[in-house]
């Protein structure tokens, strides 16, 4: 199928069609000039600035559906937006149909069978507000302001990882809309080869409209925040780091940043979630709090959902971002030193560098289990230049690349929710690993002619004979 991207939508389309497609919405569907267009098609990332032919703002699947079926019928590009918070802004198309599915953001919970059911338009925010009221939580995420979709399909690393493994190892079920507008429900007894495929797979595969989470007892209070260092000790504290992260129990999660503080202040931060009994966190957290002569330790009880939202301010939405991200395996000295040498260069206080472990539960589950596949005890590695002046973008868009020419080659695989639009079919077969092969042929099965295609895409096998060869 040839999926229109050009300006030539208004061409395809007679104006009765549109009507007829608007009337089919319990949403409203938006246009260029629209009350509401410009504001609904603005994503996390400043520097994303497309503009779609129509925005459908779903209410519910059956407006998923419809605008399926709609965009398959005159030869669209779609582009589904949940949360808008991917690096590379593939919620937004430049012409063609962007399904947005934010308004459906409702969220469900049942505290005896700790399970709980979200709209894909829910944000980890949403899911948390409801969940904590039982006590309960899911792993989800580092920043709250993130879309549990999104997350969910690329794998999900979170603060409970090591403890309850990845987002994706807590789904038990999805409704989703498939390419050829139908509704199916894909959990380890319906569809299962579809269930297996969107737990790490991305939005390959179609439109999850509601996602059904295992829940687990979390809080109301845990214990984290940060202890922050002079840049000075940067590498003492890195040294420390990498060794001491991985003695740690599953319930103990360390991360570490390097930063700038709100008074201009570059630090190193170590970044600390203990989601153990909270009588025991003096003892378990002693040596970690021992270490060398901090400017601060911002470690203290506190609710979960504040942890969860300890990144916020420094990923606040409409920034300008770019980045390049990658697997860490060790943390040796000849990559700390790589790594301070090219931090001293920064010229933006907004831009971050993370190390987020992947450790515990996540890692002992077997690569073929989900189509997310790199279960190593490892770092998800992460160079962040964010800045507000769009003038600024040549200078932090260099900075990131040069940085992340000498990094590369440490690097083993990467996070899908991690690539940014630059990233080919190279570094999506790196993120899949073994499970590469196997996603295709499932793409094939049920997108085989690739209409879901802004994604980090997986192409589909196409036989001999496929109209589209």
């Amino acid at each position: 199928m040839d999926l229109k991207t050009a300006s030539d939508v208004s061409a395809l389309l007679d104006e009765g069609a549109i009507q007829l497609f608007k009337a089919s919405l319990q949403g409203r569907l938006l246009r260029p000039g629209d009350e509401g267009y410009d504001k609904a098609r603005i994503v996390w990332n400043g520097m994303i600035d497309r503009r779609p032919a129509m925005i459908a703002r779903c209410l519910q699947t059956d407006d998923v559906l419809n605008a399926v079926a709609f965009a398959r019928r005159y030869g669209l590009l779609v582009s589904v937006k949940g949360g808008g918070h991917n690096v590379a802004g593939n919620a937004v198309c430049e012409d063609g149909l962007m399904i947005d599915l934010s308004l459906m953001n409702n969220v469900t919970v049942d505290p005896d069978k700790q399970i709980a059911v979200a709209g894909a338009g829910a944000l980890w925010s949403d899911l948390d507000q409801e969940t904590q009221r039982y006590g309960l939580a899911t792993t989800g995420g580092t920043v709250s302001h993130t879309g549990i979709a999104g997350l969910t399909l690329g794998g999900g690393l979170g603060w409970l990882m090591g403890k309850h493994g990845l987002t994706c190892d807590n789904l038990l079920s999805v409704q989703l809309v498939t390419a050829d507008a139908r509704v199916l429900t894909a959990s380890k007894t319906e569809n299962k080869d579809l269930f297996w495929a969107i737990r790490g797979g991305g939005g390959n595969f179609g439109i999850v409209t509601s996602f059904m989470f295992q829940l687990h007892p979390v809080g109301p209070e845990v214990v984290g925040g940060m202890i922050l260092y002079p840049m000075e000790q940067a590498k003492e504290v890195l040294q420390f780091y990498r060794d001491v992260a991985r003695r740690q129990p599953d319930a103990l999660m360390l991360f570490a940043g390097l930063l700038t503080t709100p008074d201009g202040l570059p630090v190193i931060a170590l970044l600390v979630g203990w989601f153990g009994p909270t009588g025991e966190a003096e003892d378990r957290l002693r040596e970690v709090r021992a270490f060398g002569n901090p400017l601060a330790d911002l470690v203290q009880a506190m609710p979960y959902s504040q942890l969860q939202g300890m990144f916020d301010a420094g990923m606040a939405h409409g920034i300008h971002r770019y980045w390049k991200s990658g697997y860490i395996r060790q943390i040796d000295d000849a990559f700390i030193n790589t790594i301070l040498t090219n931090v001293a260069k920064r010229t933006s206080p907004l831009a971050v560098v993370l190390f987020l472990h992947m450790k515990g539960a996540a890692t002992r589950i077997e690569a073929g289990e989900t189509a997310y596949g790199l279960r190593n005890d490892q770092w998800d590695f992460d160079i962040i230049s964010q800045w507000t002046n769009p003038d600024e973008a040549p200078e932090q868009i260099a900075w990131v690349r040069n940085f992340w020419n000498e990094i590369e080659p440490f690097t083993q695989g990467v996070y899908v929710n991690h690539l940014d639009a630059e990233d080919g079919t190279s570094r999506i077969r790196a993120a899949y690993g073994p499970n590469y092969d196997r996603l295709t042929e499932l793409k094939a099965k049920y997108d085989p002619d690739n209409f879901f295609r802004l994604n980090n895409n997986i192409s589909p096998l196409m036989p001999a004979n496929h109209p589209t060869n």
